[in-house]
């Protein structure tokens, strides 16, 4: 399928006929394959048939409700996947174990709140994996598995989308969220996990479908121990790195085909240490990528579409701003979803395309789901006719 992240010289309204609609990856999970993942992260056997049939179930099931819901582009809803990033330790040698550390430090100072927010059954965001050797990938055969799985649903339910796309975990996501005890250099670390990345991203783009990166990172940075208290001078030099590093994972795959997704964390806490995106806008737009995703929903960041005023997308970019909040069961309106559409295409440059999504993921971690599978649905109908009254109003 053809990518819609295209240049054009010509203005978005005069050369666009509508606003396109998608949705950022993670979709909520049926009961029966959170147990299967429960299951699996306790390190408990899991009938492999049973596994599969489960997987290809909610897969299928997950691609028919985006059908039913009117979205343009697609995904397989990460059904297989316990999280939005540690499904890599599946996928690289060199991680074993897992080890208690601090969250983020916005949560650090609501620590009781953080206690009964973030741990469940299926998954405790807390415990992270260990990286005790080399990191090398080796997730030919469960990643070749997903994209097939993908690509058979589509064809099952019958589903005509204008693009299809696959997520994979940013190289420099997988650093800030596993515990390294091997690399003495943090660049060592970052680039190796780099060059493990690329395969991924490799088969998903063979396979015909556009890469979504997730990179929360690229503006979460200064939430972690590590920078928590470090001046934003440091911050942008470190994010500087992380996006040379993703680059180089992106040599082989071309641009028009590679969308990113960044935000400040798809977690319902205080977001007051966040980072301003006028700030780190210019070093993301350094990026190898066409497609770029930003939360614009989030109660602490609405009033930032102003900085894509003050430092305009690149050329042949297509902006995916966030209009539906994804940390409330508050089924966003329609006209909301009008406004911030607009508002955002107010600030960018006519030339600019522009397709609605939500904030983040609904399912970024199985089993912490802030926002119930139902109403979940409804907020991304709510989406589609959103994206409506926009286009009415702006073409």
């Amino acid at each position: 399928m053809a990518s819609i992240y295209y240049s054009n010289e010509y203005s978005m309204r005069d050369t666009a006929d509508r606003i396109r609609t998608t949705h950022i990856g993670s979709l909520p999970r049926p009961p029966e394959l959170l147990e299967l993942l429960e299951k699996r992260q306790d390190g408990e056997g899991v009938d492999e048939d049973e596994w599969e049939s489960t997987v290809a179930d909610a897969t299928r099931a997950v691609v028919e409700r985006q059908t039913e819901a009117g979205l343009d582009i697609a995904n397989n809803g990460e059904q297989s996947r316990v999280s939005f990033n540690w499904y890599v330790k599946d996928r690289l040698s060199g991680i074993e174990g897992e080890r208690e550390q601090e969250l983020w430090a916005d949560l650090q100072e609501f620590p009781e709140y953080a206690e009964e927010t973030f741990k469940t059954d299926v998954i405790d965001l807390s415990m992270h994996p260990v990286v005790d050797d080399r990191i090398e990938y080796t997730g030919h055969e469960e990643a070749e598995a997903e994209i097939d799985g993908f690509l058979a649903a589509l064809e099952d339910a019958d589903a005509e989308f204008e693009d299809t796309f696959m997520t994979s975990a940013s190289p420099s996501i997988v650093t800030a969220t596993h515990v390294n005890d091997h690399y003495d250099d943090y660049a060592e670390f970052l680039f190796d996990v780099a060059d493990a990345m690329a395969e991924e991203y490799e088969l998903i783009a063979d396979a015909g479908l556009t890469i979504q990166i997730d990179a929360p990172e690229l503006l979460t940075t200064g939430q972690t121990a590590a920078y928590a208290d470090a001046p934003l001078d440091e911050i942008k030099e470190i994010t500087q790195l992380h996006v040379e590093a993703l680059n180089e994972a992106l040599e082989n795959v071309p641009a028009e085909q590679v969308r990113l997704h960044t935000c400040w964390g798809s977690y319902e806490g205080p977001h007051h240490l966040d980072t301003d995106l006028a700030d780190m806008l210019p070093v993301i737009y350094e990026a190898d990528i066409t497609g770029l995703s930003i939360e614009q929903a989030n109660p602490r960041h609405q009033h930032e579409y102003r900085a894509f005023a003050e430092h305009p997308l690149p050329d042949g970019w297509t902006l995916m701003p966030g209009v539906v909040d994804v940390k409330t069961n508050i089924i966003d309106h329609p006209e909301t979803i009008a406004d911030r559409l607009e508002r955002v295409a107010d600030a960018v440059d006519d030339s600019t395309p522009i397709v609605a999504a939500p904030d983040c993921g609904f399912g970024t971690q199985a089993g912490i789901g802030m926002v119930d599978p139902e109403i979940a649905w409804a907020k991304l109908e709510a989406l589609v006719e959103g994206a409506e009254i926009a286009t009415d109003r702006l073409y």
